[in-house]
């Protein structure tokens, strides 16, 4: 179900792996520096999501992080289409009920890659069709940034593929090291993570170990495991 208006799903990272900044876990005056870090352990993708910020303060942030990641890193801001566009950014993130994917299409331009927030099968369908290049799906664990939201699980994922959106997916919500390869494994092309890479001590550090995990999980197996797991079902 690929909308004839996604057109950027190419410059989208094979292993996404994207930092939502969170000014709970890191105040705006450290994040450039700790975004650097991310970015320099493999972070591909910066979504700057800063909902109480007077928006001159947050396109001042924007372009810091874009010299940040230039040429590393897209830099996608939270539903803010205007800042977004002043600040040369890569595209947006929308939540399911922000401005229509079109109408953002509009103001940003063919270029701009669209990212939308699902939390369904019937979200991601309407998402998809609706022009999004890839989805943030969610919520795959339990989350101290929902706390009490009851998580979808992996799961999610795989019933998403089945109905046909075959956009790039990524998954969100209490996502480590420990638990992304289960998301990859269900159809993920990355994950998105606050608190395990910008709340860590070495953001670099982490953000390696997190892509480590991910690619892991779909690397080809080697000859030996495919003949170990053929002899176990035979």
């Amino acid at each position: 179900m690929v909308s004839p208006f996604s057109g950027n799903t190419g410059r989208l990272p094979r292993l996404g792996l994207c930092l939502i900044t969170d000014r709970r876990v890191c105040p705006p005056d450290e994040l450039p520096g700790r975004v650097a870090a991310a970015v320099d352990g493999g972070v591909d993708i910066v979504q700057l999501r800063d909902k109480e910020m007077p928006g001159a303060a947050l396109l001042e942030l924007a372009e810091q992080l874009r010299e940040v990641g230039a040429g590393r890193a897209l830099l996608l801001i939270n539903e803010r289409a205007d800042v977004a566009v002043a600040a040369r950014a890569d595209g947006v993130q929308l939540g399911e009920a922000a401005l229509p994917t079109g109408a953002v299409r509009a103001i940003m331009g063919d270029a701009a890659v669209i990212g939308r927030s699902v939390h369904s099968v019937s979200g991601a369908c309407e998402a998809a069709e609706s022009g999004a290049d890839f989805l943030l799906v969610g919520t795959m664990f339990a989350s101290n940034s929902h706390p009490g939201e009851e998580p979808s699980g992996p799961d999610l994922l795989s019933r998403i593929a089945s109905a046909g959106v075959a956009i790039p997916m990524l998954g969100i919500g209490g996502i480590t090291e420990y638990n992304a390869g289960q998301v990859m494994a269900a159809g993920a092309s990355g994950v998105a993570v606050i608190t395990s890479v910008l709340a860590h001590d070495d953001p670099c550090a982490a953000a390696q170990r997190l892509k480590n995990s991910m690619a892991d999980a779909v690397a080809p197996k080697s000859v030996a495991e495919r003949v170990a797991n053929i002899s176990r079902r035979v």
